[in-house]
């Protein structure tokens, strides 16, 4: 592999949909590297929002191959995603006004509720378009759209706030990792999408309250708005992955949340 020729490094493929991050091992020394990584990734890092960056290169094709501490630690259980430590480095990441400056500065996205349908309607299946369950909720979300949120609001969201993306490390801290989604947007989506996962919709407002978020209710809207397409999209995701009982599961789930509406 190329990268082993330039970079001296033994890499073993970790598991990923991307397929570009490795166990990087040479002589006593073990790394986590990645190619084309984000490129705010050193800010994160000095955050403590995800593990240390050591090193950046830029191999002999083009690709810029980095490589950060490597963390002994395990990902979260689903059981696990409710915790306040999930709370606490969402707050930390959303509150960066470093990391909002520097991702605007490195070309980042700016996405919008507008955007967002759009991008669950692009190459929507006949099946889900048709479906009546999900037709119902993009509908809702269509005369629901959020509102009343200002610049101040849109900040650094990571966009795949998932189990396997969160890193507890035998010390005991919390990363959150692979940060090939993050946009700037409006930072209620990341709660959003948390609660259309990992939190049973009954649940919300405790977790709410148990965090100490102190939500308007122009804010819970937002939220519940987040949820419910963070929800679509994780419908379309399963049945473009064929995962049938998923998507089957997601759609009873989305079904529940409307008759309780």
């Amino acid at each position: 592999m190329e990268i082993e020729q330039e970079s001296g490094w033994n890499l073993h493929p970790i598991g990923g949909e991307t397929g570009k991050a490795y166990m990087g091992i040479r002589d006593e020394e073990k790394v986590f590297l990645k190619k084309n990584s984000s490129p705010f990734l050193a800010a994160l890092s000095l955050e403590g929002i995800t593990p240390r960056l050591i090193w950046t290169k830029r191999t002999g094709n083009g690709d810029v191959l980095t490589a950060q501490e490597w963390c002994n630690g395990r990902t979260l259980e689903e059981s696990e995603m409710s915790s306040s430590n999930i709370a606490e480095i969402l707050v930390k990441l959303h509150r960066s006004d470093t990391l909002k400056r520097l991702l605007y500065r490195v070309g980042g996205q700016e996405v919008s509720p507008v955007d967002l349908l759009a991008d669950y309607e692009e190459d929507l299946s006949s099946d889900l378009a048709n479906h009546p369950v999900l037709e119902k909720a993009y509908h809702d979300l269509l005369q629901r759209l959020p509102l009343g949120y200002t610049e101040e609001d849109i900040r650094v969201c990571h966009a795949d706030i998932s189990s396997k993306n969160m890193l507890l490390s035998d010390e005991g801290a919390l990363y959150i990792v692979d940060w090939d989604t993050a946009v700037l947007m409006d930072y209620l989506f990341d709660i959003g999408q948390l609660f259309a996962r990992y939190i049973e919709k009954e649940g919300w407002s405790q977790w709410i309250e148990k965090n100490d978020m102190n939500f308007s209710e122009n804010e819970l809207n937002r939220v519940r708005w987040y949820a419910f397409i963070n929800l679509l999209f994780d419908i379309k995701y399963a049945h473009r992955k064929a995962r049938y009982h998923q998507m089957n599961a997601l759609i009873l789930k989305l079904n529940r949340w409307l008759e309780h509406e």
